[in-house]
């Protein structure tokens, strides 16, 4: 496989410049984290791709536009404290560590969420705090939070953690159905909610008590 780093430059210049996205910190971040590290073995030569790829789990890490795409949308601080939901393979969460003050992650999948965190040792990440648990009702004991991010698709915005966003906080989330969504913005601005929609995505489905039901087979 050609170099890891020139094999970044290029994903980033073709994959996430071209198509718009400029914010020169996320830009930096998506040079740094190593997306081939993220991936199945099986799948390394396809890390700095234009596509999303299986994780397991019925699950995928997202195109890097998409994941470019989606931070810049939630404009992160170095002063921020984010909360994610759907660690996945933990790409999205490094990147999110590089620009914020400390990054929370909720993954539904233990498995998913234990490998995220050897990635993030194995990484030297120290910012960043990885949790088994259901995303849908967010991370209450360390609420509330300056930014957060879903990265599966909704129905809706999940009631708890639009009452865990700070105030001027940022929430970012695709919204739809199971198959499509758009991205929509939900910003707290002197104690009202505003929603702004975005582009169409694909993500997988969010599943829990304030998202989707879980597929047949891992119901009760």
């Amino acid at each position: 496989m050609l170099g890891d780093t020139v094999l970044r430059e290029r994903m980033v210049r073709e994959l996430v410049e071209a198509r718009g996205v400029t914010d020169a910190r996320v830009l930096a971040a998506m040079r740094e984290v190593p997306r081939h590290l993220f991936v199945r073995d099986l799948l390394m030569t396809q890390a700095y791709g234009n596509h999303a790829l299986p994780i397991g789990g019925a699950q995928t890490i997202s195109q890097p536009y998409v994941v470019a795409k989606m931070t810049e949308m939630l404009d992160v601080g170095p002063e921020h404290k984010v909360l994610e939901i759907g660690t996945g393979s933990g790409y999205q969460t490094a990147i999110l560590a590089r620009l914020a003050r400390w990054v929370y992650s909720l993954e539904r999948l233990p498995d998913l969420a234990h490998q995220a965190i050897r990635r993030m040792r194995q990484l030297g990440v120290l910012n960043v705090k990885i949790q088994a648990f259901d995303g849908t009702v967010g991370w209450s004991e360390v609420a509330p939070f300056d930014r957060i991010l879903v990265t599966a698709g909704a129905p809706r915005v999940p009631k708890p953690l639009l009452e865990q966003l700070a105030a001027r906080g940022k929430l970012v989330i695709p919204e739809g159905d199971r198959h499509r969504q758009r991205l929509v913005v939900y910003e707290r601005i002197a104690g009202r909610v505003r929603r702004l929609e975005g582009e169409e995505v694909a993500f997988v489905p969010l599943v829990g008590r304030h998202g989707w039901d879980p597929p047949e087979g891992e119901r009760e």
